[in-house]
């Protein structure tokens, strides 16, 4: 496998009640996904082989059902939900993820703040 083979899902928008404050564990809010998962890209790339490649769509599936049912107060322990729910899903490949919430409760501030965290990566 190449060191660099790696499936992208980008932007990935979930609802869920993540938020120090209650109403954000009340009402909800929406918060943005990037996965990077490490697979050996080769054998589907060469035989165009769909079997052969890691299936996105279930993680895609997963953390939609995931966040629908959550209920916490921190990025950071939502964020080793996630990481738990893809090893579940792929095994201890190489991954990392970028959290994002889209409005954080912060007067006058009108951007985004986030968590980036790594498993399995290679020393």
């Amino acid at each position: 496998m190449s060191s660099s083979d790696r499936i992208l899902v980008r932007d990935l928008r979930l609802w869920a009640h993540v938020g120090v404050l209650p109403h954000e564990r009340e009402l909800g809010q929406w918060f943005e996904l990037d996965i990077e998962l490490g697979w050996d890209l080769s054998a589907a790339a060469a035989a165009d082989d769909v079997g052969a490649t890691l299936d996105y769509s279930r993680a895609i599936t997963a953390l939609q059902g995931q966040a629908r049912a959550l209920r916490c107060q921190t990025l950071e322990h939502w964020s080793g939900l996630i990481l738990d729910l893809l090893e579940d899903l792929y095994g201890p490949v190489p991954m990392a993820i970028e959290l994002r919430k889209c409005s954080a409760p912060v007067p006058g501030f009108s951007g985004k703040v986030g968590v980036k965290r790594r498993r399995h990566q290679a020393p």
